[in-house]
């Protein structure tokens, strides 16, 4: 019995958290924001490194099948998303070595962000991500309102940590900047 109603009362809950998501965003784009972060046992240069290599992302975020890089600020972006494949492209609209990268979507899926390196020690660096999206239909709101962006988010990050930290280095670098636009 004890277990019916619980589920009679996550059922609800979710129902109310939907019904609040479709009111909110109806007739209006709505943004979502996720934030997460993780610490990196390596030097804030390695991880800062090993993140300009945007190439190497399928290699532990789990569901970007490819990047390229076109040029120094533009990236184009294939991923699955709410179960479908989805392809966009990027500018990356600041760069600063060690400390941040931030960009926003140009064509296709809306998002924006920032990543973020700090220096906890000599050997650790704490990276933090901020994303900004839109999800862009049904499936997508529902996946925003039960928090499996943020899931996805985490688990990337620490799969970010555990090839860097199991490589023990990065697999290349780019330490030009982008002033802020």
């Amino acid at each position: 019995m004890f277990r019916k109603i619980v589920t009679l009362a996550a059922l609800t809950a979710g129902g109310v958290m939907l019904s609040k998501y479709f009111r909110k965003s109806h007739g209006s784009k709505r943004m979502s924001t996720v934030e997460e972060a993780v610490e990196v046992n390596v030097p804030v240069s390695t991880a800062y490194n090993q993140w300009t290599q945007f190439e190497d992302f399928p290699k532990f975020m789990k569901n970007v099948r490819e990047v390229r890089q076109l040029d120094a600020t533009h990236l184009h972006w294939r991923a699955v998303v709410g179960g479908k494949e989805q392809e966009w492209d990027s500018e990356i609209t600041e760069q600063i070595p060690d400390t941040r990268i931030a960009w926003h979507s140009t064509r296709g899926a809306k998002n924006a962000g920032v990543v973020t390196f700090h220096k906890i020690s000599d050997s650790s660096t704490r990276v933090m991500l901020q994303i900004d999206y839109e999800p862009r239909d049904v499936v997508e709101g529902i996946g925003d309102v039960l928090g499996i962006v943020k899931m996805e988010i985490r688990d990337n990050l620490r799969c970010f940590k555990e090839f860097l930290e199991g490589r023990g280095k990065e697999t290349g670098a780019w330490r030009g900047a982008v002033p802020q636009q």
